[in-house]
């Protein structure tokens, strides 16, 4: 009876392990390209976002040395309006403190490349953008992290998914826009975003060709 019953005990421990596996696995499983699809097609209208400017104005705020600053947990968004874009947050892992991708994340990149040429998204471009979260690293060079690792990803969707440039704009906000900002240290506030952005400005048709003109038949000997 007492091996019978310690018997069911390791069951119980065995059963409760494989639970846990499959929870750990359902947590970092890739993304399906319908999950991203069905977060980024809701587009409505542009955020009015000058990107050159707010690039510049993110490395402006991210190195000065403000005497009252909030700190991290009250300092304002600097894009607020970025919030009104449907978005997609991807838990892109990389090397520490680089733009490389670690191979765990391809699968979850390739989703997104195959989300960016559905049929609903195909007349779209899209915001790729980097955050980090607070750590002991300057402001500074956090942007610059932040920018860095959104050029890869825009890399990777052009050279390796065939992705149109012109439908890819990475923009790095650094520690600058928290995703939570309640916890400024949390990894949340490390995950990559994709926004869908705007619509692709629509192509003129083009004029219908001329008719070649008939040529001209030999005039007759006479």
């Amino acid at each position: 009876m007492r091996a019978k019953g310690l018997s069911t005990a390791g069951l119980g421990i065995a059963l409760g392990l494989a639970l846990l596996a499959g929870a750990a696995r359902a947590q970092t499983a890739a993304p399906t390209r319908d999950d991203i699809v069905g977060k980024l097609n809701h587009f409505e209208e542009a955020a009015e976002v000058d990107l050159p400017a707010l690039k510049q104005q993110v490395m402006e705020r991210a190195k000065a040395r403000i005497k009252n600053d909030p700190g991290p947990v009250n300092r304002p968004l600097i894009a607020p309006d970025l919030a009104k874009l449907p978005a997609f947050n991807a838990q892109i892992q990389f090397d520490a403190d680089t733009p490389i991708i670690q191979p765990a994340s391809y699968q979850t990149v390739g989703r997104i490349a195959d989300a960016l040429v559905h049929s609903s998204l195909l007349p779209y471009t899209f915001l790729i953008v980097g955050h980090v979260e607070s750590n002991s690293k300057t402001r500074e060079a956090n942007a610059i992290l932040s920018q860095r690792r959104a050029d890869a990803i825009r890399d990777v969707l052009v050279n390796t998914f065939k992705i149109s440039t012109k439908r890819l704009h990475p923009i790095g906000l650094g520690e600058e826009q928290f995703l939570d900002r309640a916890k400024p240290t949390s990894a949340v506030n490390g995950q990559l975003q994709i926004l869908t952005y705007a619509k692709l400005p629509e192509e003129p048709a083009r004029p219908a060709a001329a008719p070649a003109p008939a040529a001209k038949k030999p005039a007759k000997k006479r």
